[in-house]
């Protein structure tokens, strides 16, 4: 069997996890978004801004999310996270090379 090494852009930001929530419920749950937004309490707009990667997932909207389409949190959770450390790296970059690394005693 050929092993095929994968090719992954090392500069590439991590996904939203609203790309991920939004193929979720469009293209498998198949439910209108102003549906979703509805039966999870939210406004369309609030939904529509985290779906479209304009705003972070709150644990708040993560939780309504999970009980929407009936799927554990911590996946879409941790996306958020990755990406939110992304951008900070990317826009402190220069300070944090700045910074150095304190050296622990033996």
């Amino acid at each position: 069997m050929t092993e095929y090494r994968a090719k992954r852009p090392l500069k590439r930001p991590p996904t939203h996890p609203g790309e991920l929530m939004r193929e979720i419920l469009v293209e498998h749950v198949r439910l209108p978004l102003a549906e979703a937004a509805r039966r999870m309490g939210v406004t369309r707009t609030a939904l529509y801004a985290v779906l479209d990667g304009r705003h972070g997932l709150t644990a708040d909207m993560a939780l309504r999310y999970g009980k929407l389409i009936g799927s554990p949190i911590e996946t879409y959770l941790a996306m958020q996270t990755n990406h939110d450390l992304w951008r900070a790296g990317q826009k402190l970059a220069a300070s944090l090379a700045k910074i150095a690394t304190v050296k622990r005693a033996a």
